[in-house]
């Protein structure tokens, strides 16, 4: 494939909305003339158990309808299960504040907590091709559902990853935590070097989250490299890359557009 780019927005939810259209407004500051960037949006249905809103699901019609992919991203962003273990509860209860949703899920509670996800977008008529995980966590059991359900791809900390062959692309992530001032610090740090190692791989994820436009140094950093990005790279969607990348898939969506 071509140089490209995925511009990928985390948790986005009702609770977020507000945040995470002002991520958006940033992001669209450097596309071209009457050209909007496509971004993917992962999109959480009941997002820490909240209730729908039907004005942010027309915001989510108009973002599609505008060539943004909507992304299932766990059902709840919650991890509501009992960590195993010393390292199980650093993984789960401090590198991701308890949201890894899907770390420790058997394939049977994962196929139901992705049927509620697909049911939810089917409803609305939004075409799904993958699903990524909160945090980028997957038990074997959430695999084997993922593969069994017919997702196109997904994605880890460090790659994009087909389904179901698990053929994968290395592209390590360019995201921010910003959670705290030590860690903002050390993501400017760490940011830079990655955008420094990634520059010749084929795909480059900057992965954003609601809280990122919050942060006048953090959003500096992701704006400068964008922008950089931008000359030399194409802007895909995650499924525009996935289609391009492993070739075997064609590029048609789990659901469609006529899903509703």
């Amino acid at each position: 494939m071509t140089p490209a780019l995925c511009i990928v927005l985390h948790d986005v939810a009702p609770a977020t909305w507000s945040a995470c259209e002002r991520v958006c407004r940033y992001v669209q500051s450097l596309a071209p003339a009457h050209a909007p960037l496509p971004m993917t949006l992962l999109a959480v249905p009941q997002y820490h158990g909240c209730s729908p809103s039907p004005l942010f699901e027309r915001w989510l019609d108009v973002a599609a309808a505008r060539g943004d992919e909507l992304v299932l991203h766990g059902y709840t962003h919650r991890d509501d299960g009992a960590p195993r273990g010393w390292l199980d509860h650093a993984r789960r209860r401090w590198y991701t504040a308890g949201e890894g949703e899907f770390a420790a899920l058997s394939q049977r509670e994962a196929t139901q907590r992705l049927r509620a996800g697909m049911s939810w977008f089917a409803q609305h008529g939004w075409p799904l091709h993958g699903f990524v995980a909160p945090a980028w966590l997957l038990s074997e059991g959430s695999w084997n559902a993922l593969d069994e359900l017919g997702f196109a791809y997904t994605c880890t900390l460090g790659g994009l990853v087909a389904l179901p062959s698990r053929e994968r692309l290395r592209s390590q992530s360019i995201v921010y935590s910003c959670r705290s001032a030590w860690r903002r610090a050390v993501s400017l740090g760490w940011n830079a070097a990655v955008a420094r190692h990634e520059r010749d791989q084929p795909l480059l994820r900057l992965e954003l989250h609601p809280c990122d436009a919050e942060h006048p140094r953090v959003l500096s950093s992701w704006l400068g490299l964008l922008e950089e990005a931008l000359r030399k790279r194409r802007a895909l969607t995650l499924a525009q890359a996935a289609a391009e990348c492993f070739g075997a898939h064609d590029g048609t969506a789990l659901l469609g557009a006529n899903a509703r």
